[in-house]
């Protein structure tokens, strides 16, 4: 590690500590605000402390067990963080009690994310589309969708999301590259996704090279397989 590498080092977790003591004393200074709780779960979560954002939410359901509100969103935050800790199980239990009408949809996706983490993506697929119901332009619901089609092997309905998701998130590339995949094998032009993959996201982009000659010795074959015919 170089002498700037281990000064960034040092900086970032002096900044998370930071960030997590910030959070505290949110609490402290109004214990009655579950916002708070589930903004230190989160924030717990992301930083991978699962164990501590577990305990944070417990304590706080156990706080707010009288407040529908606070339970909901409560709840969501320790699925999120069981999702996080590949605790699928324990995530879908959380998930499945969310009953608030606005976050039913944001429940629903990770249900679909939970099951298409553990490849069954006929239930991903079911409660991906249930999540799209009421959010139609969705370009993170739709990618999903998108994404769930391809696993399963269904290039056009994948190539049909993605686009929905293109067509409100422009500049994301790892659905433009996705669906540069997807041109590859429905022998469309793929050269403008690639370009704008590699441009948007350089790091998903690199990270797909194999996957790319993965899909192009596919294609090989089968176009072989068509030319013996």
């Amino acid at each position: 590690m170089t002498e700037k590498e281990d000064s960034q080092r040092k900086q970032a977790k002096q900044n998370a500590q930071e960030a997590a003591s910030a959070l505290v004393k949110a609490i402290d200074s109004d214990p009655n605000d579950f916002h708070r709780y589930y903004n230190l779960g989160a924030f717990l979560t992301t930083s991978n402390n699962f164990e501590q954002a577990e305990e944070l939410y417990m304590k706080a359901l156990g706080l707010f067990q009288k407040n529908d509100k606070a339970k909901n969103l409560l709840h969501y935050g320790l699925g999120n963080a069981y999702y996080e800790a590949g605790e699928f199980q324990k995530a879908f239990a959380q998930f499945k009690v969310v009953e608030d009408t606005e976050l039913k949809s944001s429940a629903y996706l990770m249900i679909a994310q939970t099951y298409m983490a553990q490849d069954d993506y006929k239930n991903a697929l079911v409660f991906a589309l249930t999540a799209q119901d009421k959010h139609k332009q969705d370009p993170t619901i739709n990618g999903l969708i998108g994404e769930i089609f391809l696993a399963m092997g269904d290039f056009t309905h994948a190539a049909t999301y993605y686009d929905e998701a293109l067509k409100a998130d422009p500049k994301n590339g790892k659905y433009q590259f996705e669906r540069g995949i997807i041109a590859l094998v429905l022998d469309e032009d793929e050269t403008e996704y690639f370009k704008q993959a590699q441009k948007l996201d350089p790091a998903y982009f690199e990270k797909g090279q194999q996957r790319l000659v993965d899909i192009e010795k596919f294609i090989q074959t089968r176009n072989e397989s068509k030319d013996e015919k």
